[in-house]
């Protein structure tokens, strides 16, 4: 058995790490259940103390419970981050395929559009549907074959045709990255879990959405054009206060009267760890949105993962009635810059009104200051725009304005003076990919490009359980057949490949919960496969042993020359297979390569048990002199 150990320790090894990335999976299916009984019972009992109760009400009553019982234990987030991820065809959702149609984008830049540029536009838009060439180049070719000068209706006469083709390229490649960044946002802010955004081709962008149950609502959100806001930022003086009624009205909902906990006990008497309940009891929202009031700003600071518990505290309609109707709070979109591993998000208090909005942006530029070497982002208003900002600014120099996408806030810088031309600066990006980002950004608030919904497909809840239950039932059955197979056929030898066929499924799903991966319809599939695939190895490691068996070896020596014998062929198999699957996952999209995914796993997986957890079965069962029966 000592020469064994090595082997024996790798495998329980591997078995072991597969169980315990597997256990959030299993963890996070009872938390689920748990929580779906609890809101069942408090479902039951409200509508048995309130029968007349309004339907909506009662569903924001039950959403604000089931959030504050997703957000009472961590470990159920945590659970839910490690666990095995379901696709959209598995749990259910939406499935859109969007076009960003930048012939709009062309139209809109253009100087002086006449009826020709605009016939030949809408005939270059309807080739570019069939083509992979782009809107540009298609429409610069019609522009060339019609003796038209592409300068005639974009950029400089000075300018080539072949730098103004570049440049429009640019900016129709931008309108897509520009789409892009916007859905990703909005789907961010909607809630969604786990959601796919995907560039398809140079023009479409395919947007998985798992668990949505309102279509119409999502499609809305997504085609709606991005909402940047210019809003000024509440004086401490003001803001303060409003924190203050917040805190003292959360605090009488959590412990039913606004006596301290501490009156009764002298402060120095408790722990700090007591001391901390009771200022988590007494202040819960300063516990969680922690305020500096002597650095002249009353902007908040909350952790990463206490996000969503003061987002509940401030949806509760108890805090909204105390909150002045002309202000809200809004969390910035970016971590504060800090060596602390605990990221923390500023929440500001802003006019709910904004001064002015992105209608008005017509260009954003990230660059270097000259002068500071510091990254920069600056951008140019329009003429009305322009009037406005000047007003804005020359009335609120010395006072901070937030810009928010999305109901984000990227900056909130101050304003140092008027701005009467409409060209602004904003300073305070850490690097020149910041200030890129936030170029996009404030590029993406005039989103010039209309996106269309080209492609739809909804799955239902139910359809989704379905077809996991259809999957596993598949698989099961699979499994059984092949097992049964192989210990009528190999006998004992047999039953040797089907326990190590067991620890070959365990593994691929440990590796998919391990990173992270998302199982689908197709990926059950490929687990199938591979279920059949596992034993092809065996079968011809079986048959090599069986033939030398029959020259009158020893079963030890049978065993050593049946794998050695058998290497090559499994060998080839396999990574022929594994090449295969490689192809599919780099040019496949979506379904195909979730079946090249666990198809790939699967193939690493049966490998392990085949040459490695049999062989060590068949040498430790030959050591001890038992009987090997391979049929």
């Amino acid at each position: 058995m000592k020469e064994f150990r090595f082997k024996i320790f790798i495998i329980v090894a591997a078995v072991a790490l597969s169980i315990f990335l597997l256990y959030p999976t299993y963890q996070n299916y009872e938390d689920e259940k748990f929580i779906q009984e609890t809101i069942s019972s408090v479902r039951d009992s409200i509508k048995a103390a309130n029968p007349g109760i309004d339907e909506e009400y009662l569903n924001e009553i039950i959403s604000i419970k089931e959030d504050s019982l997703r957000l009472s234990d961590p470990s159920f987030r945590e659970a839910a981050d490690k666990r095995v991820k379901l696709g959209l065809d598995l749990q259910g959702g939406m499935y859109l395929v969007m076009e960003v149609n930048t012939a709009k984008l062309l139209e809109r830049i253009a100087r002086e559009p006449d009826e020709e540029f605009l016939q030949l536009l809408a005939e270059a838009e309807e080739e570019s549907r069939v083509s992979e060439e782009n809107v540009v180049s298609i429409l610069a070719n019609k522009l060339s074959a019609a003796g038209i000068s592409l300068s005639r209706y974009f950029g400089s006469i000075r300018q080539d045709e072949a730098e103004i083709i570049d440049n429009l390229e640019e900016q129709e490649a931008d309108a897509v990255t520009r789409a892009i960044e916007i859905i990703s946002n909005r789907v961010n802010q909607y809630g969604v879990s786990e959601p796919s955004i995907q560039q398809q081709g140079s023009r479409r962008i395919v947007v998985e959405l798992p668990g949505i149950a309102r279509e119409e609502e999502a499609k809305r959100l997504l085609q709606g054009r991005a909402l940047l806001e210019f809003k000024l930022v509440k004086d401490p003086q003001f803001t303060f206060p409003v924190m203050v009624k917040v805190d003292e009205v959360l605090a009488n909902l959590f412990s039913g009267d606004s006596t301290s906990s501490t009156d009764s006990l002298a402060a120095d008497s408790l722990s700090q760890e007591q001391q901390e309940e009771n200022f988590k009891k007494d202040h819960p929202f300063f516990y969680y949105a922690q305020v500096n009031q002597q650095s002249g700003v009353a902007d908040a600071f909350v952790r990463e993962n206490n996000m969503a518990m003061v987002k509940n505290f401030l949806r509760r309609p108890e805090v909204q009635k105390v909150v002045p109707d002309n202000c809200e709070f809004v969390f910035a979109a970016n971590p504060i810059d800090s060596q602390d591993p605990v990221k923390y998000f500023k929440l500001y208090c802003l006019t709910k009104k904004p001064e002015l909005t992105g209608g008005v942006i017509v260009d954003a530029q990230a660059n270097i200051d000259q002068t500071t070497t510091a990254p920069i982002v600056t951008m140019q208003m329009n003429a009305e725009g322009a009037r406005d900002w000047a007003r804005i600014t020359g009335s609120n120099v010395k006072k901070r304005c937030a810009i928010v996408l999305d109901g984000l806030v990227y900056t909130a810088p101050v304003i140092n003076g008027k701005i009467p031309n409409g060209n602004s600066q904003i300073e305070g990006m850490k690097d020149l990919d910041e200030a890129k980002l936030l170029e996009i950004v404030l590029k993406a608030g005039a989103l010039p490009a209309p996106v269309d919904i080209i492609e739809e497909r909804t799955v239902g809840p139910s359809l989704g359980q379905d077809s996991i239950n259809q999957g596993l039932n598949s698989t099961m059955i699979g499994f059984f057949l092949v097992a049964i197979f192989m210990i009528v056929y190999y006998r004992k030898a047999g039953g040797v490949a089907d326990f190590a066929l067991l620890f070959t499924i365990i593994f691929i799903m440990g590796i998919l919960a391990g990173f992270q991966a998302t199982l689908t319809l197709p990926g059950i599939a490929g687990i199938i496969l591979t279920i059949g695939m596992a034993v092809d190895a065996n079968v011809l490691i079986f048959e090599r042993i069986r033939e030398e068996l029959s020259t009158g070896k020893t079963v030890k020596a049978a065993i050593e020359g049946g794998y050695a014998h058998s290497y090559s062929a499994i060998f080839d198999s396999n990574i022929t297979t594994f090449f295969t699957a490689i192809i599919l996952y780099q040019f496949g999209s979506g379904p195909i390569q979730g079946f090249a995914l666990t198809l790939m796993i699967g193939i690493l997986s049966s490998l392990f048990g085949a040459l490695i957890i049999t062989r060590v079965l068949f040498d430790v069962m030959a050591s001890k002199g038992y009987k090997i029966n391979v049929g």
